[in-house]
């Protein structure tokens, strides 16, 4: 086969088939001197007239991406990184079936927004982390130490200790391999997001974007303020999370919380104590509003807290339950759909630049797919206003 037929049939070939390694490899066994140049060409095109092609208007068609959209793993512009980790949950496991239960209802979502012009052009590709093996063994030595830890047991005891070692060591694991993946996709160009899994899974795309962008605020969407200090023993708790990221990311000049309803009298000492903080109790927002303030008001003093880059960190819990009834430890009150989007806006709007992002704790619920279909509108629109943003 000549130089021009082998461009060519790679062109038809990736077209119809963009995803599919066996055929790339295939073609590259008949020229191997030419292929690797020939093959970057005519993916690029392949991307090119899929997309010219490809109608918003059609019903989604599953093929291993997010909204059925035409872009394999590495070709998206808004790369999402996800995490199927659920170790450290301490109420209700589930959520590592999160990024599968979000991608398969994905297909059904409308590419429309009001706001953003053509919204289905934007480029959003999938990076999944294999770590199903990784946190079914990890969460049967998870449940040993909780469930010693609730019917009284010594957190010294030293199978307890060599336990909780194995998770964190593991914990640590996922990190990096978190953060791996964050910085090669931020080297290239690109936006990163994580989906998880558990509240624990973005700390190294947090990591990865304090080293690219210091003095970046995260804006915390969440029903719980997650300053715990090695919750249950666990150094990367789910509970954990933003107070690893205080306490480990320099780079992180701000922690904006918002929706949180369910917390401790050490985490509130905390809160309290660190000028980084800043956080819009649920019960604080809705007495606001109980006296006649505006949700426009209320985002304006919000939003003033935050710097130039914005890191959004947005737990499904920090909605109202009844659209996350699956979710791992659901708690009353919280915002409503819109009202978060509306948010989200006016952060755009305000001139701030959205640096990246992560949805956690969305698990498939026993009752149906209604967290997964939540958690799938949810993803595009933070994918839509981070494109916006930038």
């Amino acid at each position: 086969m000549d130089i021009l037929g082998l461009f060519l049939t790679n062109i038809i070939f990736l077209t119809a088939h963009p995803t599919d390694n066996f055929g790339i490899h295939l073609f590259a066994s008949l020229n191997r001197d030419n292929f690797q140049i020939i093959s970057i060409f005519a993916k690029n095109i392949a991307i090119m007239i899929t997309s010219i092609t490809f109608n918003p208007n059609d019903p989604g068609r599953p093929n291993g991406n997010f909204f059925a959209l035409p872009y394999g793993k590495g070709e998206g512009e808004i790369e999402i990184i996800s995490v199927p980790w659920d170790v450290t949950t301490s109420y209700r496991a589930g959520t590592s079936g999160g990024p599968k239960a979000i991608l398969d209802a994905s297909v059904q979502v409308d590419l429309f927004d009001s706001v953003l012009e053509n919204a289905w052009e934007i480029k959003i590709s999938n990076t999944e982390l294999n770590l199903h093996r990784l946190n079914a063994e990890n969460r049967i030595l998870a449940e040993k130490i909780i469930k010693h830890l609730e019917n009284g047991g010594n957190a010294a005891d030293r199978e307890i200790v060599y336990l909780r070692n194995q998770v964190n060591q593991s914990s640590e694991i996922v990190n990096m391999a978190v953060y791996s993946a964050a910085k090669s996709i931020m080297d290239s160009g690109r936006i990163a997001a994580v989906l998880g899994g558990e509240h624990s899974a973005p700390f190294g795309l947090i990591k990865a974007v304090s080293e690219k962008y210091p003095g970046t605020g995260i804006l915390h969407i969440d029903a719980h303020a997650d300053l715990r200090r090695a919750y249950e023993g666990f150094t990367y708790s789910h509970a954990s999370i933003m107070y690893n990221v205080i306490k480990e990311l320099e780079g992180i000049s701000k922690l904006v919380q918002l929706a949180v309803r369910d917390f401790c009298e050490e985490e509130e000492r905390f809160i309290r104590s660190s000028e980084k903080i800043s956080t819009f109790f649920d019960s604080d927002i809705k007495n606001g509003q109980y006296e006649g303030e505006t949700w426009k008001s209320q985002c304006q003093q919000i939003i003033s807290h935050l710097p130039g880059n914005v890191y959004i960190s947005f737990d499904i819990d920090g909605l109202c339950p009844h659209l996350c009834p699956g979710t791992g430890t659901p708690v009353p009150g919280g915002l409503e759909f819109e009202q978060a989007m509306y948010l989200i806006r006016q952060i755009v709007f305000s001139g701030r630049k959205i640096v990246g992002f992560d949805l956690s704790e969305v698990s498939p619920s026993l009752s149906g797919d209604w967290d997964a279909n939540v958690g799938a509108r949810i993803l595009f629109k933070l994918c839509c206003y981070t494109k916006m943003s930038n």
